[in-house]
């Protein structure tokens, strides 16, 4: 059987055992060990998987690292293990010490559901406080999967593991401050999108009303780059069996005349950012049409929550009353949408 495959397998043993394991060397056994003997390491030959391995710190003698992966009786990884029912943040003082006292390249911190990989980037013989990899076993990744085989015995190189080592790290970090303004957009964030869309004073105020646009276009950009992945793994789908299709009809479809424009796109931002704090901004989808374009609750073309029509000299905003009577307000710009707040937001709540 292939690691992925096996390493995919373990993941779903870890996740049936985790809950019922206390204790660390239930942990090693059950949910640490098997993990290096997928990786094809003998875990039953001390000269190349060596238990409770001697790291001595300065004058204290007789510190152990749980295993040690040897070669040529030198090791190349430490592992220090915890239990499965701790949390790993602080403990990696502990294989700080005793990395600096071996040859070993790479030190991995695990509880047996999270792996923590670490290397001396930033100074030579001294383990970096960062680690440039994490593999969570619950949550598997093909990416993850396909960095886990490099440590497997077979594939093991040292200085090609550490070479892209940094990109991995590096990578990881980039990625978590993405996912942070993902959550939760920063000050310093909003000033920096803001800096080439608006020309006006940035003061706090500014900031504090662009930071849920911000924060829903940023949403809205992942979700369509998403869609648009499913879309194009669709339509590759569909054109290798276009050959069948084609032998029996081909159907042309009429030619949409609705274009959706980069203004209206923004607009819907806007609102969408007005109205979070009223509804799930999930609940706030547009539909273009030719006449206008419509925003809705829902996606529910019998609660609208308000109408733009921005082909044209004089932009406007139509918004409802309690009847669905859209009474028209002209607007000169995408701003002038914000004097419309409280209206919008009325016609939202009558749909909850």
């Amino acid at each position: 059987m292939e690691f992925n495959e096996k390493i995919k397998q373990f993941s779903e043993r870890v996740s049936m055992l985790k809950d019922t394991i206390s204790t660390e060397e239930a942990t090693k056994m059950s949910l640490i060990v098997p993990v290096f003997q997928i990786l094809g390491y003998d875990v039953f030959n001390p000269l190349e998987f060596c238990p409770e391995y001697t790291a001595d710190v300065g004058i204290k003698k007789g510190e152990k690292v749980d295993y040690a992966i040897l070669e040529d009786g030198q090791p190349n990884i430490l592992i220090e293990c915890k239990s499965c029912s701790e949390q790993l943040d602080k403990h990696s003082s502990q294989l700080f010490r005793y990395f600096g006292t071996t040859p070993a390249k790479f030190g991995i911190l695990t509880n047996g559901i999270i792996y923590r990989f670490y290397t001396d980037l930033e100074e030579s013989n001294k383990m970096d406080l960062v680690p440039f990899l994490e593999i969570d076993m619950l949550s598997l990744k093909e990416s993850s999967i396909n960095e886990f085989k490099k440590f497997c015995k077979e594939n093991f190189d040292r200085d090609k593991i550490f070479s892209t080592a940094e990109e991995l790290k590096y990578s990881s970090l980039i990625k978590g401050v993405l996912s942070s303004e993902f959550e939760k957009p920063s000050e310093e964030f909003v000033r920096f999108i803001l800096a080439n869309i608006y020309d006006g004073q940035k003061n706090q105020r500014i900031i504090e009303k662009f930071t849920p646009v911000v924060k829903k276009a940023f949403s809205s950009f992942v979700n369509e780059i998403v869609n648009n992945k499913i879309s194009s793994a669709l339509s590759k789908d569909s054109e290798d069996e276009a050959p069948v299709i084609a032998e029996t009809a081909v159907i042309e479809e009429p030619t949409s005349k609705v274009i959706t424009t980069e203004e209206e796109l923004e607009a819907f931002y806007i609102i969408r950012g007005l109205l979070a704090g009223t509804v799930p901004v999930e609940d706030v989808v547009h539909r273009d049409t030719e006449s206008y374009f419509g925003i809705l609750y829902k996606d529910n073309n019998r609660k609208p929550i308000c109408r733009l029509n921005l082909d044209r000299k004089n932009k406007q905003l139509f918004i409802p009353d309690e009847n669905k009577k859209f009474t028209r307000y002209i607007i000169e710009n995408l701003n002038d949408i914000y004097k419309y707040k409280d209206l919008l937001i009325e016609s939202v709540k009558r749909y909850i």
